[in-house]
C-alpha cells in the first residue's frame, strides 16, 4: 500500500507532512494506531476522554495545526484517530489539520500561531475555545467526546 504522504522539512514550522498522492473529500489519509497512554497532555498528545490522553505511532504526530485544515479526525475501532480529508488535497500540499478537532484545550504550545492560514485564531485553541461557528463548519470531522464534553459544560452552567 502507497501511503501517500511524506516528512519534509519546512522553514519557521520544523517539519510537516506533505501529500505525494491527490486525495479527495472523504479519504483517510492517514490510519491512526495508539502507541502508548500517557499520564497527561502534551504537545504530541491526543486527547481520546475527558482525561485520557495517548500518543499516536508513525507519522501521525509531525501533521502540523491549522486554523483552515484540510482533514478532520475520524475515530476508528482501536479509539486512535484517522485523518480524513475535509478538502481536497493536491500532490506537494501539506496536510493539517486542527488541533482543536482533538483536543478540548490546549496548553502546550507558544502564544502565537504560525499556521498562515487567513482564517488564523492568531492562537492555537482547543476545541472549547472556538466559536460555534467554527465548531458547525466542523461538525462530523471532530473526536465525539468533544461534543460530550461541551454538553456535560453546558449543562454543568445551568
Amino acid at each position: 500500500m502507497v501511503a501517500g504522504f511524506e516528512l519534509r522539512e519546512i522553514s519557521k514550522k520544523g517539519e510537516g507532512i506533505f501529500a505525494t498522492k491527490s486525495f479527495m473529500i472523504g479519504d483517510i489519509v492517514m490510519i491512526g494506531v495508539i502507541e502508548k497512554r500517557l499520564n497527561g497532555n502534551h504537545s504530541h498528545a491526543s486527547q481520546i476522554g475527558k482525561n485520557e490522553y495517548v500518543l499516536h505511532a508513525g507519522m501521525i504526530a509531525k501533521v502540523n495545526h491549522s486554523c483552515s485544515p484540510n482533514c478532520g479526525i475520524s475515530v476508528n475501532e482501536t479509539g486512535a484517530h484517522d485523518y480524513v480529508t475535509i478538502k481536497s488535497i493536491s500532490i506537494g500540499e501539506e496536510i493539517t489539520f486542527d488541533y482543536a478537532m482533538r483536543n478540548y484545550s490546549i496548553d502546550c504550545f507558544p502564544d502565537k500561531c504560525i499556521c498562515g492560514s487567513i482564517e488564523c485564531r492568531g492562537k492555537i485553541t482547543g476545541w472549547r475555545e472556538l466559536s460555534n461557528e467554527k465548531k458547525k463548519v466542523y461538525e462530523g470531522f471532530v473526536a465525539p467526546y468533544l461534543l460530550e464534553l461541551d454538553a456535560a459544560s453546558y449543562l454543568h452552567k445551568m
